[in-house]
């Protein structure tokens, strides 16, 4: 099996990688080679006997998508993205990586004439409010952002290219991927991990948005379990509505501090400073807050079952199992 991820070098991508490194195989199939795709060059992951390829650029740029498939993977990853808040500071930059790049990678597909897995990073910007109290999986899309208008049409194209055969698509929105290691990007939702990140690591931390603000949240670790499941999912169980909502877990920004709290103490939480930020507050007012993600749930698609569970798999997976606070 050859398999090609875009977005390889981001933190999703990274840690698909890994995984993929430790299984060997996807879909009960041996791995034979793995072609890594992004901006920077991706790491190289040591995997004995398996064809590994790094390439680097801009996807939407001529020729790069159909250099990129030319081998013919079997299942592609696109994850390749520039996150929410730069793509509502750059307008341009958006649109050229998020919907051109998106274009350009499912066309080169149906120019080379094969029809491989094409599991597709979406995001829940794409609905906007009002909202209900949950949203259904019926409820109509309307995004308030740039990044959600972006993510929207990649799902629409997604939709379409597979109902006309040239690739066969499952789209994933992701709720917001929670606690994310590392250093803060320039995403709106970086503060909902920076919050519990910082302070495990005895740093300080800003809070710009009030409390009671209620978002979805899933782990790295669950990201990835939901990209492996895409890969293999059946297409004709899915039907032709191709994007689905993933489950996750539906918290305030309150009862994530107090599960920071439960797990490692209350000298941890004081690291969190309040520092309103009117325009970060402008955008996450636009975000959802919970989902029904019933058709996700019956695919078997799983998530955390508490945000408790969430800081307990950062714990695990970034830090030892060991807490800094």
């Amino acid at each position: 099996m050859r398999i090609l991820i875009t977005g390889a070098a981001g933190m999703v991508g990274r840690k698909l990688v890994a995984r993929l490194a430790k299984d060997g195989t996807l879909n009960g199939r041996k791995i034979a080679a793995l072609d890594l795709h992004d901006i920077v060059p991706p790491r190289v992951p040591v995997l004995e006997g398996v064809d590994v390829a790094i390439h680097t650029g801009d996807l939407a740029a001529p020729g790069a998508t159909q250099r990129l498939v030319a081998s013919r993977p079997d299942v592609i990853f696109h994850l390749a993205g520039v996150v929410s808040g730069e793509a509502e500071a750059n307008f341009d930059l958006g649109y050229r990586v998020n919907l051109d790049g998106t274009r350009a990678l499912f066309d080169a597909v149906r120019l080379a004439g094969f029809a491989p897995r094409v599991v597709f990073t979406s995001s829940i910007a794409v609905f906007g409010a009002p909202f209900p109290d949950v949203i259904p999986d019926e409820f109509h899309p309307t995004p308030l952002t740039s990044y959600g208008t972006q993510k929207l049409m990649g799902e629409a194209l997604l939709a379409d290219y597979s109902r006309r055969g040239f690739l066969d698509g499952i789209g994933i929105r992701l709720p917001t991927i929670c606690v994310r290691p590392g250093k803060p990007n320039k995403a709106a939702s970086g503060f909902f991990s920076g919050i519990i990140r910082e302070p495990l690591n005895g740093k300080e931390a800003t809070l710009p948005v009030p409390r009671s603000v209620v978002h979805t949240h899933a782990s790295p670790r669950s990201a990835v379990n939901f990209l492996i499941h895409a890969a293999g999912i059946d297409g004709g169980t899915v039907g032709p509505r191709r994007n689905l909502t993933m489950p996750g877990v539906a918290v305030t920004v309150g009862e994530q501090i107090e599960a920071l709290e439960r797990i490692a103490g209350v000298e941890a939480v004081k690291l969190i400073r309040e520092e309103p930020d009117e325009t970060i507050w402008a955008i996450v007012q636009g975000w959802p807050t919970r989902f029904e993600a019933r058709r996700s749930r019956e695919l078997g698609f799983a998530a955390e079952e508490s945000f408790d569970d969430i800081i307990r798999a950062h714990i695990e997976d970034e830090l030892d199992g060991k807490i800094c606070a």
